[in-house]
C-alpha cells in the first residue's frame, strides 16, 4: 500500500494476502478464492477497461464471477481498485454486509451478476455478448471466470457450442483449473474449446506475464478462452 500527495490510499497485489485476511467470516470454499486470485488481479489491473467511476457505462468492458462460491479473492481485488472500501472487508459474511459468501450483484459495487450456482456464468455471459452485438456495441468486452468443475454442467457445454459459431469475438472465458472436476476430457480442456471454434491457450495461473500475453492474445472472429492452471485443490 502506498499513499498519494493527495492522501489517497493505493493498493498493489502484494497487499492482496493482507486484504483477504480482514475476511475473517465462516467460510468454506478457500480453495475456489485463492486459486483466482492471479487471474483477477492481472484482469483488473491491466486489461478490463472498467474502472469506480465507469462502471455504468454502456461501453465499459464487464467482468462475470461464475465461480462465485469463493469470491474473498474477488472481493480483494474490488477493494484494491476502489469498488468497494476496504473497511467492509471485515464484515465478510456476516448477517448486515453486502459482501456475502456469493456476490450480489444489487449490493456489491462493480459486480455484473450475482453468481454462485455452478454453470450459470458462461450462458450469462455469452447471453451478454450477444446483447450488446444487437445494440450495435461492438468495443465492450465480455469477460467470466469460471472453474473447471463448473464444466461438468451441461449448461456450459451448450453455451460453448453456441459462442464459436455465433462469432463471438467479444467473449472471454478464463477457467482456473486446479484439478477440482468430476470428469475428464479427451485432449483437456481447451481442446474441449477448439473443437467448438474458439481460439484457446493454456498457461500458468500463477505467471502474470503469462496471463497478460494470454489475456491479450488476438482471436479475430472468435471467442477466447484462457485455461489458466493452478496447484491443485486438495494438494
Amino acid at each position: 500500500m502506498t499513499i498519494t500527495s493527495d492522501g489517497n490510499r493505493t493498493y498493489g497485489y502484494d497487499d492482496l494476502p493482507g486484504l483477504m485476511s480482514l475476511m475473517t467470516g465462516d467460510e468454506k470454499h478457500g480453495p475456489a478464492a485463492t486459486s483466482t486470485l492471479d487471474a483477477l488481479w492481472v484482469l483488473y489491473d491491466r486489461v478490463l477497461r472498467v474502472t469506480p467511476e465507469l462502471r455504468d457505462d454502456p461501453a465499459r468492458d464487464r467482468f462475470l464471477l461464475s465461480k462465485g462460491h469463493g469470491p474473498m479473492a474477488y472481493y480483494a481485488v474490488l477493494a484494491a481498485k476502489g469498488f468497494v472500501p476496504v473497511d467492509w472487508l471485515s464484515g465478510f459474511g456476516s448477517y448486515d454486509s453486502p459482501l456475502g459468501h456469493h456476490p450480489d450483484r444489487v449490493l456489491v459495487p462493480g459486480a455484473e451478476i450475482g453468481s454462485g450456482s455452478l454453470g450459470h456464468g458462461l450462458p450469462i455471459a455469452v447471453g451478454s455478448a450477444l446483447g450488446l452485438r444487437a445494440q450495435g456495441l461492438h468495443d465492450p468486452a465480455v469477460w467470466v471466470l469460471i472453474g473447471d468443475a463448473e464444466l461438468d454442467e451441461g449448461s456450459n457445454h451448450e453455451a460453448i457450442a453456441f459462442a464459436g459459431p455465433a462469432g463471438l469475438e467479444r467473449l472471454h472465458t478464463i477457467v482456473v483449473d486446479n484439478s477440482s472436476a468430476s470428469h475428464a476430457r479427451p485432449g483437456g480442456i481447451a481442446a474441449r474449446f477448439e473443437a467448438a471454434g474458439w481460439s484457446a491457450v493454456t498457461v500458468d495461473g500463477r505467471d502474470h506475464e503469462a496471463l497478460y500475453a494470454a489475456f491479450t492474445a488476438r482471436h479475430p472472429g472468435r471467442p477466447h478462452v484462457v485455461v489458466a492452471r493452478v496447484e491443485p485443490k486438495n494438494a
